[in-house]
C-alpha cells in the first residue's frame, strides 16, 4: 500500500493548535444512502453555526470518479463560467462552549478505501482522538408528525443502548463511514454512529426534524455544544407546510393516519416494528435507484 499521509496535506498550525485536546471526529460523508440529506445537512449546519479552519485537504483526484459524479458546470451564452468542484476537506471546528472538534466532510471516496481509511485513521490516531462519529438518515415507514427515532450504532456496544428495535441482522452495500467505523474499531479506537428514520415518502425532501434529532445526539454523545439554530423552527415551519398539502390529496390522510396508529401502538408496547431484510433491502434498492436517476439527469 503507497503511503497513506501522501494522500492529504495538512496546515501546521492549526495541527499544532489541537495538542493534547482529544478531538472528537465527525465524518460525514456525501454519495451514499442518506434519506432527507440528513448527513449532508448536518454539516451544512455544522459549518454555518461554528467557527472553522481547514486542518486537512485530501488529494480527492486520487480518490474520485468523476465519470460516475461529474462536476455541475455553467455555460453562459458563449464561456464556461463556473464549476462546483469536489473537496474533501478536515475541519478544526469549536462548538458553542469553545470545544475543539473535527469535521471530515465531502464526497464519499470512489477509489482506494483501505488506504483513505488507513489516512483517516491515522489522523485521529496522532491527534488522540476520543471518538469518531457519523450521522445519515434512512427512508422507513414512519409518519413525519411523530417525533424522530434515532438508531446508534458502535465499536463498542455499551454505547448503542436503548436503540428502538429495528433489525437484528441483515447485509447490505457498504459505505466508506461504515467501513471506517469497523477499521477504527480493530485499530482500538471507539467509533459510533447515529441513523435517523426518516419517512419514507421524504426521503428525497429535506426533513430538519431528523437533522435535530440526530444533532442532540451528536451533542449527548460527543460532550459538545454545536447550535441547533432555526433546526426546530425550520421543523415546525415544514410540518405546516405538509399539513396544508395534505389537505389537498385524497389518498394520503388515510395512509399517514395509518403509520401514526402504527407509531403510537408501538410506542404504547414500548417496542418499534422490525421490517424484514427484503423490506429493507426494497427500500435502500428503491432509494439508490432515485439517486442514480436524479444523477444521470444531471440533478445529482
Amino acid at each position: 500500500m503507497l503511503d497513506p499521509r501522501l494522500l492529504y496535506t495538512f496546515d501546521p498550525e492549526v495541527w499544532a493548535s489541537l495538542d493534547a485536546e482529544r478531538p472528537v471526529l465527525l465524518h460525514l460523508f456525501e454519495g451514499y444512502v442518506d434519506a432527507a440529506s440528513v448527513n449532508r445537512g448536518l454539516s451544512a449546519h455544522i459549518l454555518a453555526h461554528c467557527s472553522h479552519e481547514v486542518l486537512a485537504e485530501f488529494d480527492h483526484d486520487q480518490l474520485h470518479d468523476y465519470r460516475s459524479r461529474r462536476p455541475q458546470m455553467v455555460f453562459d451564452t458563449n464561456a464556461w463560467v463556473s464549476m462546483n468542484d469536489f473537496s474533501l476537506l478536515l475541519h478544526k471546528v469549536i462548538d458553542a462552549d469553545g470545544t475543539p472538534f473535527l469535521l471530515l466532510t465531502g464526497p464519499e471516496p470512489d477509489t482506494q478505501w483501505r488506504r483513505a481509511a488507513h489516512a483517516v485513521l491515522g489522523i485521529a490516531e496522532r491527534l488522540h482522538s476520543a471518538l469518531l462519529l457519523t450521522a445519515q438518515g434512512v427512508p422507513m415507514a414512519v409518519p413525519h408528525t411523530r417525533p424522530t427515532l434515532v438508531t446508534s450504532h458502535s465499536t463498542d456496544p455499551a454505547l448503542a443502548t436503548g436503540n428502538p428495535l429495528w433489525i437484528d441482522r441483515i447485509q447490505i452495500p457498504g459505505s466508506f463511514s461504515a467501513m471506517l467505523e469497523y477499521r477504527a474499531g480493530q485499530a482500538g479506537l471507539t467509533g459510533l454512529g447515529f441513523v435517523a428514520h426518516v419517512p419514507h415518502y421524504l426521503a428525497q425532501s429535506s426533513f430538519p426534524q431528523a437533522i435535530a434529532a440526530v444533532l442532540r445526539r451528536v451533542n449527548d454523545a460527543a460532550g459538545l455544544n454545536i447550535p441547533l439554530g432555526d433546526l426546530d423552527d425550520e421543523a415546525e415551519q415544514q410540518l405546516a407546510t405538509i399539513a396544508a398539502e395534505v389537505q389537498e390529496d385524497s389518498e394520503f390522510p388515510a395512509v399517514l393516519a395509518a403509520l401514526e396508529e402504527q407509531y403510537d401502538q408501538l410506542s404504547e408496547s414500548g417496542r418499534t416494528s422490525v421490517p424484514t431484510a427484503d423490506e429493507i433491502g426494497a427500500a435502500v434498492e428503491q432509494f439508490l435507484a432515485e439517486q442514480d436517476g436524479d444523477s444521470a439527469d444531471g440533478r445529482g
